[in-house]
């Protein structure tokens, strides 16, 4: 029985993977569960699973937390209960599941531990990739990959030699607004933005799939979990998201991962590798599906991917600002404040503006995180 704690268990990874979990009782334990501020989710997952340690974003919501349960579990809160659930829980793996750079601090504290990660939270790489990738090889930790494009290279390298690759292929949906030029983008509504074609997921990843954002963290991503250089890596529109990823190697052969677009799969693959069970998904079925469709990559269209490729190969903190630029750039256009194409001309005020700094420790990575925040926050149009 493998032992699972799960930072961000009331958002769309942490739901599906306790879906997971309840199909399969009897090979996993739920140690320790974050929930952050959906604390009605969390008291019925508190129910269903009985984890040891639980914790949520504030007292209050700890205080309320504690008088609806009937269970010994401990409940904690703040920043404190968050490290507490990644590194002092009895879990065996560590699935991040939290939604921006505010999964970097416990992903690094479970690594100090020993624990292995199940890694949902792209942007723990984006900004830190060369520290946390240092620490998992320093602890012997393995960094298995749950974003689906990242799982699916991840099972095509299986049995590979790495030094034969050639170069990598990320698939990318389109997002919401695939099928629109840049001029039919003006004026696009939040809810239109939310309205996925193929995957359920939470705002904040469904907005930076419209832009295509959500496609260059996992570019940097790719680079740091698979040490490889952005020449090396691909992105191909694939509107029915069957084709996960790819691999093409020296001798042109190519080898992909296909599969219905349901995330439970990757999670699975997470928590029993490198064993395979039973999921409860649909089984895929090509001669239904009938065609594949692909398109090249525009960078014209989606130039927040051509900032993200060039804040990459730039290094050092410029993939932090990135990141951090666009949480700012979205939380705002959720909250009504700007135009859906302000995202990226904000992201781009803050890059002009950036001045890199090579190799940053944590604390250098913190500050330039707040001072990108604090500076996209303030553009005005």
């Amino acid at each position: 029985m493998k032992r699972i704690a799960i930072l961000g268990s009331t958002g769309s990874i942490g739901t599906q993977t306790l879906d997971i979990v309840a199909h399969a009782p009897e090979k996993f334990q739920v140690e320790a569960l974050a929930g952050g501020y959906n604390s009605q989710l969390l008291i019925e997952q508190i129910q269903a699973f009985q984890p040891k340690i639980v914790s949520v974003a504030t007292k209050e919501l700890a205080d309320e937390v504690s008088k609806q349960i009937t269970s010994t579990t401990k409940v904690l809160y703040g920043e404190e209960g968050l490290m507490e659930v990644a590194a002092s829980s009895e879990a065996d793996l560590v699935v991040t599941a939290m939604v921006g750079s505010q999964g970097l601090k416990p992903t690094m504290a479970a690594i100090e531990a020993g624990k292995h990660i199940g890694l949902a939270n792209k942007e723990t790489l984006v900004s830190a990739g060369h520290i946390v990738t240092d620490a998992a090889r320093r602890k012997g930790v393995s960094l298995l990959p749950i974003d689906s494009e990242h799982s699916a290279i991840f099972q095509c390298l299986n049995g590979e030699n790495r030094s034969q690759i050639a170069k990598i292929t990320l698939t990318a949906s389109g997002g919401s607004f695939r099928d629109r030029s840049r001029a039919e983008l003006e004026g696009v509504t939040v809810e239109q933005a939310l309205q996925h074609p193929n995957w359920s997921m939470g705002a904040k990843i469904t907005i930076d799939s419209a832009t295509m954002v959500n496609k260059g963290l996992e570019v940097i991503e790719a680079h740091w979990l698979f040490n490889l250089r952005y020449d090396q890596i691909d992105v191909l529109i694939h509107p029915e998201s069957v084709i996960h990823s790819y691999v093409e190697f020296e001798d042109n052969s190519v080898i992909a991962q296909l599969g219905n677009p349901d995330m439970r799969v990757p999670i699975q693959y997470a928590l029993t590798y490198p064993d395979r069970y039973p999921t409860p998904t649909k089984r895929l079925d090509l001669a239904a599906i009938g065609k594949l469709h692909f398109r090249e990559m525009d960078f014209n269209r989606f130039p927040c991917l051509k900032m993200a490729f060039e804040s990459g190969i730039q290094g050092g903190t410029t993939p932090t600002v990135y990141n951090a630029a666009n949480e700012v750039a979205v939380a705002r256009f959720l909250k009504g404040e700007i135009a859906f194409l302000q995202i990226e001309h904000i992201i781009e005020s803050v890059l002009l503006k950036h001045e890199s700094i090579s190799n940053p420790p944590l604390e250098v990575i913190h500050e330039q995180d707040l001072w990108a925040r604090a500076f996209a926050t303030n553009v005005q149009f």
